[in-house]
């Protein structure tokens, strides 16, 4: 994590532009009483400094994608200050986005700020999260803004101070015609008359991330059909249009004395030996107390292997397109970056968003 950035000056509004999505053109059939959907391809960008690579840009061309959600900072909560404060802000470089690509910025909140905050704060934080935004927008030279997305995971006890602080933001977004979204987990869809509705325009749906990822007993806790299809039996009745996100990403779960220890990543299959780990399906147990890519592991330590397959992807996509009401829909894929894109083709990436149709 960066350390904390002070806000900003609000900035004017005047360079701020609402633009039209370009949108792929999809069927659902040939059926001619099946209404058409139009589904627009859009990626997450979720790194520290903005440096999309020549790879990078080829995959976003290759797939019509001209939207990024962009995240520009986390807030969480400091206990020494009693307050909110934001934290891993985008850093400025000298890399400028294509004019075609249009942004959305992304605010990612803690639900345990959410939990913490007092309401009388709460005015106080949007206006701090809207001058933030806006001078990023302002140092990285962002001209194109479609909407603003708040990612936070609130829960029952957390709603009333997480919704009021979107009213806050929405208000305070309105006189620039931008729109405020709001990302939705698969148990806000499924308890939604505990947790309630977000009062924002539209939600993105996160299809990922909906195993109990502590749980030993966890086959994939990322993506995974069966337990998605437990989540979405109600989704055509959400009250607010919704867009979705999809998982590209993969890791390693690692578990000490069966308790949940923390994630792995970048950590090669090829380094997990037989002569290191017993094997069996996707866990792997060590032998021996060993140091691979400069992580620790004692004897009897297991690593569950999470993977983002295609064909688990293909089949969650298929599952949700079936619940949705929209005749637009924007898909997004978790996230841009070159080592991820290389496990997928453009073949794959591309049925994926046709599966949506």
């Amino acid at each position: 994590m960066i350390g904390s950035d002070k806000y900003t000056h609000k900035p004017t509004m005047g360079f701020l532009k609402l633009t039209f999505p370009a949108l792929v053109f999809c069927f659902f059939s040939c059926n001619e009483n099946k209404q058409a959907r139009l589904v627009e391809p859009a990626f997450y960008y979720w790194k520290s400094v903005l440096n999309i690579s020549n790879t990078e840009l080829t995959k976003l061309d290759s797939l019509h994608t001209t939207t990024l959600y962009i995240k520009f900072f986390d807030v969480d909560w400091n206990d020494d200050l009693q307050q909110a404060i934001p934290v891993a802000k985008l850093q400025s470089s000298n890399f400028k986005l294509p004019k075609k690509i249009s942004i959305i910025p992304t605010v990612f909140i803690t639900n345990g700020c959410i939990q913490k905050i007092h309401s009388t704060q709460i005015a106080a934080l949007a206006d701090n999260i809207y001058r933030l935004v806006q001078t990023v927008i302002n140092t990285n030279g962002f001209t194109t803004i479609k909407e603003i997305q708040i990612d936070c995971d609130w829960t029952a006890s957390t709603r009333s101070n997480y919704f009021l602080l979107l009213e806050k933001i929405n208000a305070l977004w309105k006189d620039a015609n931008i729109p405020v979204s709001a990302t939705i987990r698969l148990h806000q869809i499924k308890y939604m008359s505990k947790t309630g509705v977000p009062p924002v325009k539209k939600g993105l749906l996160m299809c990922y991330n909906m195993g109990n990822l502590k749980n030993p007993a966890t086959t994939n806790s990322i993506i995974e059909t069966a337990e998605l299809e437990k989540y979405t039996r109600n989704l055509s009745s959400y009250p607010l249009p919704l867009d979705i996100g999809l998982p590209l990403f993969d890791w390693k779960v690692l578990f000490r004395n069966n308790v949940y220890t923390g994630l792995v990543e970048s950590l090669p299959d090829n380094l997990l030996t037989d002569a290191v780990v017993s094997k069996n399906q996707n866990r792997f147990t060590f032998k021996k107390d060993t140091v691979l890519n400069g992580y620790s592991f004692k004897k009897g330590d297991m690593l569950r292997n999470e993977q983002s397959s295609y064909k688990e992807i293909l089949s969650a996509a298929q599952s949700i397109s079936r619940h949705l009401k929209n005749t637009t829909l924007r898909v997004s894929l978790y996230h841009l970056d070159s080592v991820i894109l290389k496990k997928y083709s453009i073949h794959e990436l591309e049925t994926v968003y046709n599966s949506l149709h």
